[in-house]
């Protein structure tokens, strides 16, 4: 029997698999990938093969559901830090921001399955709506790393995050119409106490009409580490997070999470696809570790978020084999709600509590057409890919005061302003020119305008200006492939990117890791422009990609420090606080700079071995320009840092791996990084952490993965990062099909 290609290594034949989905017309224009990687039905995984990503001629890798399921990440943040170029910061345990090449939250764009998730309220720096998407409904996880504002839009400077969800399997064929899979999954783990689980459902009829869902939960506890991080200068444990008296349990941690998604796809014939998703998420009673309590408080002050909520509701429509000029359409129309409610315990023994609720409502419609590939001479093809998209947000903020020993509720100065509204939009079109199968040029650019309304002083919001933006331009891109000989290439890509100031930026009042933050209606738009070039190899039994990148970015936004005296009038917060901080455009060019790649070896007999390393450095023009030196480093760009796994797995379905996980000490520091809570004195001390994983899968009835992670129990963090990495625990996932 032939032997399939693993993710990992060359994947020994398994008992047989659940029938195959119905076959595609033809399986190049398959926009779902089928032919990258196999399906997910409901009774369990079938073996994934190499993962391809979608941006073949980008710096880009691909997490697949096999990576997912044998890794037991924590979160879909927590799935990503093993692609290079990636580094993922925590501000809470129950939250999680990827930084790609040195950018995150803002600058840096999330999309499910097409759809926009990017909103008019992601805050400046890390945030934690990545941590939103459940990771047990993905078929995959796409980093695709560099500017890309030409097909993604505004936000894309440090590149997009790609989730794509799984889908029904569409059986076909047998005696009958009817096909049924259903799966039961418990997780565990004992670093946190985490207690958690998840039933699915994959159900059709004939292979034309397919549904799948399913509802999880979890319940996580403190989390343990390793023990307290060292500042390098002082010696003393960093500030946050708080300890318990055991030294190892971290205060400030823990959740719970309630999930639930239903899927149908309508197959209308070979050429048209209809499907409805809805995907809900749902967090409780998080808090917010670096404000849980803050350094300054007493130690029983807490900022909790009650309630994380997104749900996210939409159609799309597909077709395949259709007319030269649009051979391949895909049209989305969505819906977002984004729900956030936070509580600041003033204490057991105070009797005044804030409370805080922002409600983002978002419509979006995204259209993309590709052409067939014109034959303009032998050797020589053209496909145009072109469409666009609109995004339209309308926010609703309150925040009121509550003297629990009286009953009172009076108004306060809400997060954002309320009423305010945001749209984002673009038209764009990108070409890709073969040459003889040797060259590829791809070139392209987007058109766009964003426009920003939000009201003054309304509802007790003392000082906030009215804002009335809009901004429009163009940005492009392009970028040759050549082949050098089979299987391999060298790759060079020009792109730029930009991000036009949202209602974040411009509205916005809150208490962050770095100081009261206050917002600036005055923002401009920052742009960026990042040159690539770099190798990548596809050989039977090596994979290796690795890039070399520079960043150009005019008027970046960064936190400045401004004086009491600057103060909106009668804000009372602002004259009280200990360090104060606005938004603002740097003046001049600020430069991020680095390389990022990875390695994957099959070997004989199961064995596999993959190994990344990234290393990014970035500096920018001193805020202040009165002061020395000129030029000062870039906020929380992580330190150089790598990963190392090697596995094993045997045809009779056991499976074994080992994981490291690395970085350097980061001492290249900003005066907003200095004063940061969560930033030791002098900067993060490197670490390196060891994970064991084992497993046994038997198709396609069930799957059992242990991991034993932080086996030497190290004490570390993630630069940026609020909370200390788990200890040494064991986290344990068992799956049954039926």
């Amino acid at each position: 029997m032939p032997k399939e290609t693993g993710s990992e290594g060359p994947v020994p034949e398994g008992p047989p698999a659940p029938p195959p989905a119905a076959p595609a017309t033809s399986p190049t224009k398959l926009t779902r990938e089928a032919t990258e990687q196999a399906r997910t039905v409901g009774r369990t995984t079938v073996r994934d093969h190499r993962a391809k990503s979608t941006h073949d001629t980008r710096a880009a890798s691909v997490v697949t559901r096999r990576d997912l399921e044998e890794r037991l990440p924590r979160s879909a943040p927590d799935a990503l830090r093993f692609e290079p170029g990636v580094y993922v910061q925590q501000t809470a345990h129950g939250q999680g921001s990827p930084y790609v090449r040195g950018l995150t939250g803002q600058q840096t764009v999330m999309m499910f399955d097409g759809i926009r998730l990017n909103n008019s309220t992601f805050r400046y720096g890390p945030n934690q709506y990545f941590f939103t998407i459940d990771s047990r409904t993905l078929q995959k996880l796409e980093v695709l790393r560099g500017a890309a504002s030409t097909r993604y839009g505004s936000d894309a400077m440090g590149g997009a995050l790609l989730a794509t969800p799984i889908d029904p399997a569409l059986e076909a064929g047998g005696q009958r119409n009817w096909y049924g899979h259903s799966k039961a999954m418990m997780r565990s783990g004992t670093a946190d106490g985490e207690m958690g689980g998840r039933a699915q459902l994959d159900i059709g009829w004939k292979g034309k009409v397919g549904l799948f869902g399913g509802v999880g939960y979890r319940d996580v506890g403190l989390l343990r580490a390793g023990g307290k991080v060292l500042s390098p200068t002082t010696g003393q444990p960093v500030k946050s997070p708080l300890f318990a008296p055991d030294g190892v349990t971290q205060r400030g941690t823990g959740f719970r999470e309630f999930t639930a998604d239903a899927r149908l796809v309508y197959k209308i014939n070979e050429k048209h696809r209809l499907t409805l998703g809805y995907y809900d998420y749902r967090q409780f009673d998080a808090p917010r570790t670096d404000r849980c309590p803050p350094v300054t408080a007493p130690q029983n002050e807490c900022l909790w978020y009650d309630e994380q909520f997104r749900t996210l509701v939409y159609g799309a429509y597909d077709v395949h084999d259709g007319p030269a000029a649009a051979e391949r359409v895909r049209w989305t129309v969505s819906y977002q709600h984004q729900h956030e409610r936070r509580r600041y315990d003033r204490g057991p023994e105070s009797t005044y509590r804030i409370i805080g609720r922002d409600e983002v409502y978002s419509l979006g419609t995204g259209l993309n057409i590709s052409t067939k590939n014109f034959g303009l001479a032998r050797g020589v093809s053209l496909r145009v890919d072109y469409g666009l998209d609109a995004y339209f947000d309308t926010l609703r903020s309150y925040a009121w005061n509550t003297f629990l020993d009286v009953g009172i509720t009076t108004p306060t100065t809400s997060q954002y302003a309320s009423g305010s509204r945001y749209l984002t939009s673009g038209l764009w079109t990108e070409a890709k020119l073969s040459l003889y199968d040797r060259v590829e040029l791809r070139a392209g650019g987007r058109g766009s305008l964003v426009v920003a309304r939000a009201p003054g002083n309304l509802d007790a919001m003392v000082g906030r200006r009215p804002i009335d933006q809009n901004w429009g331009g163009a940005v492009g891109g392009g970028g040759v492939a050549v082949r050098l000989i089979d299987g391999v290439r060298w790759i060079t890509n020009l792109d730029q990117g930009f991000r036009a100031p949202n209602l974040d930026d411009l509205t916005s009042r809150q208490a962050t890791g770095a100081g009261q933050q206050y917002e600036n209606p005055n923002l401009r738009p920052e742009r960026a422009l990042t040159l690539e070039t770099g190798l990548k190899i596809e050989r039977p039994r090596v994979e290796f990609q690795l890039f070399a990148f520079q960043s150009w970015i005019d008027r970046l936004i960064t936190r400045v420090r401004f004086d009491r005296d600057q103060c909106p009038p009668e804000d009372n917060i602002c004259g009280a606080a200990v360090y104060n901080v606005t938004l603002a455009n740097i003046a001049g060019t600020s430069h991020i700079r680095g390389f990022d790649g990875a390695v994957r070896l099959f070997l004989p007999k199961g064995f596999g071995m993959r190994a990344t390393a990234a290393y990014t450095w970035g500096d920018g023009p001193n805020p202040v320009p009165e002061l020395d030196p000129v030029r000062v480093p870039l906020s929380r760009i992580p330190p150089l840092n790598g990963t190392v796994e090697i596995n094993w797995r045997h045809r009779a379905g056991f499976f074994a791996s080992s994981a490291l996980r690395w970085a350097r000490p980061q001492t290249r520091l900003t005066e907003t990084d200095k004063n940061d809570q969560r930033i030791p004195l002098g900067g993060t001390p490197g670490f390196a952490v060891l994970d064991v994983r084992a497993g046994y899968r038997l198709q396609p009835y069930a799957l059992v993965v242990l991991v034993l992670e932080n086996v030497t129990n190290a004490a570390y963090r993630y630069h940026g990062s609020s909370i200390n990495g788990p200890g040494r625990g064991l986290n344990v996932l068992i799956e049954v099909g039926f």
